[in-house]
């Protein structure tokens, strides 16, 4: 039972490294943009999820999938400057939906644990 907790939770550690990814490529990106200009794909390297999206993939599921796809759709089509712009105009929300995210996952990761854990407690006494 504990193990179903454990996967529930899952869902919620996924979408706070997804987020938190979002923010540090976010950074990065602009820093690219100002100085290096590199390929976005070489900035992408690196994270786990950034080059799943930019390859269309769906890294999350739902509002926080189209949150995901919505971001990385101007990414690319204009030139730095409002590449720049864009950016520093994201990372406010990419900053909210990333404490957010922790915070549903701190909360309720451990809160699934548990409460799986006691049923299976529950489901052994009235066995026995």
């Amino acid at each position: 039972m504990t193990t179903l907790g454990v996967f529930l939770s899952a869902n919620k550690k996924k979408k706070a490294q997804v987020f938190s990814e979002l923010c540090e490529f976010n950074e990065q990106l602009i820093m690219n943009l100002k100085f290096n200009k590199s390929p976005l794909y070489e900035v992408a390297q690196g994270f786990k999820y950034v080059p799943m999206a930019l390859n269309g993939e769906k890294v999350l599921d739902g509002k926080d999938g189209e949150v995901v796809s919505d971001y990385f759709v101007n990414l690319g089509k204009s030139d730095a400057m409002s590449q720049i712009d864009y950016l520093n105009g994201r990372k406010e929300m990419l900053a909210k939906y990333r404490d957010e995210s922790q915070l549903n996952y701190k909360k309720y990761s451990s809160l699934y644990v548990k409460i799986f854990f006691m049923l299976g407690v529950l489901m052994a006494v009235l066995m026995a």
